[in-house]
C-alpha cells in the first residue's frame, strides 16, 4: 500500500492547520519519549514545515538570525539533528535540505518526489519499494544502513504550466 503526503497539494489545502498538526504531533512524540521539544527545536520544525519545499540549514539560520541575535550554525544543526533523530524531519540528500516527516513516530524509509521546477517535495511511503530494496540487498549480501529514495520530475502544478502556460494548479 502506498501512502502519499506532502507538497503537491490541492487549492483548498489548509497549510496553517497542516503546520499546527505537525507541531502538535511532534510535541506528543517527544513527550511520549521523554525528549524535550524546546522552543528553538519547535521553531526550527515550524520553519521546515513552513512550506512544502525542502529547506536548507542556512535558510533556517537566516530566518532565526532575523528573529534572535543568538542564532548560530551549531545551534541550528543541533536542532536539526534532534529532529532527525526523532523522525520528525527527513534530509533530502541531493538538495542538502530538510522536509517535515509526514509519518512521524512510524518507522519508515524516505521516498520523495521532488519537482525540479518549483522545488516542492512530497513524501510517499510504499512498502513494496522498501521490500524490493531489502530483498535485493539480502541477495547481494549487502547490509543496508540507511536509505532515502529521491525521484526528480515535474509536479502536477508545473505540468499544468507547461501544457497551457496557465499557472493555476491542476
Amino acid at each position: 500500500m502506498t501512502h502519499f503526503s506532502g507538497g503537491f497539494l490541492e487549492r483548498d489545502h489548509d497549510h496553517r492547520r497542516c503546520v499546527l498538526e505537525a507541531l502538535d504531533g511532534a510535541a506528543a512524540i517527544c513527550a511520549e519519549r521523554g525528549a524535550r521539544l524546546t522552543k528553538l527545536r519547535r521553531r526550527v520544525l515550524e520553519l521546515i514545515w513552513s512550506g512544502h519545499r525542502p529547506l536548507g540549514a542556512y535558510d533556517v539560520l537566516g530566518v532565526l538570525s532575523r528573529e534572535r541575535r543568538s542564532a548560530a550554525p551549531p545551534t541550528v544543526y543541533r536542532a536539526l539533528n534532534f529532529l532527525l533523530e526523532h523522525g520528525l524531519i527527513h534530509r533530502i540528500e541531493s538538495l542538502k535540505s530538510f522536509v517535515g516527516c509526514a509519518h512521524p513516530g512510524v518507522p519508515h524509509a524516505g521516498q520523495f518526489l521532488i519537482c525540479r521546477d518549483c522545488g516542492r517535495a512530497a513524501e510517499i511511503n510504499d512498502a513494496r519499494i522498501d521490500d524490493a530494496i531489502t530483498l535485493g540487498a539480502r541477495r547481494a549480501g549487502f547490509r543496508v544502513e540507511s536509505r532515502t529514495i529521491e525521484v526528480e520530475g515535474s509536479c502536477p502544478h508545473c505540468q499544468g504550466k507547461e501544457s497551457d502556460g496557465d499557472d493555476r494548479p491542476r
